[in-house]
């Protein structure tokens, strides 16, 4: 699926199955929370706190997938509110980078 069949998929189940949008405010909070439940997994996976008991470890790489779908729905979400191609954003933004780092990231000495 490319990212504007995303878009376009998203759009659709929202106006079907979701009803409507929540507002862009709504939408906002509901990203900062998904993405607080994919740090939590990361804290867990791979930093250095741990599993509650009744977690199960084993289960957190499908977990933290869904986490990341879920992320990545909302920000979908608002960029179909708020009218962003997120192709030809992601696009530029590459673009940006590429010019910017050119050079910075090979003449990283922790990078190497």
């Amino acid at each position: 699926m490319t990212i504007q069949e995303a878009q376009k998929t998203v759009d659709e189940w929202i106006n079907t199955i979701g009803v409507r949008y929540y507002n862009e405010l709504t939408n906002t909070a509901v990203l900062m929370e998904e993405v607080g439940e994919v740090a939590r997994l990361m804290a867990r996976m791979y930093g250095e706190q741990s599993f509650k008991r009744k977690e199960q470890e084993a289960t957190a790489k499908a977990d933290l997938a869904d986490e990341m779908a879920d992320v990545l729905f909302v920000l979908i979400c608002l960029a179909n509110q708020t009218g962003v191609d997120l192709t030809e954003a992601l696009q530029k933004n590459l673009d940006k980078k590429t010019k910017r780092d050119a050079k910075r990231h090979a003449e990283n000495e922790k990078l190497k």
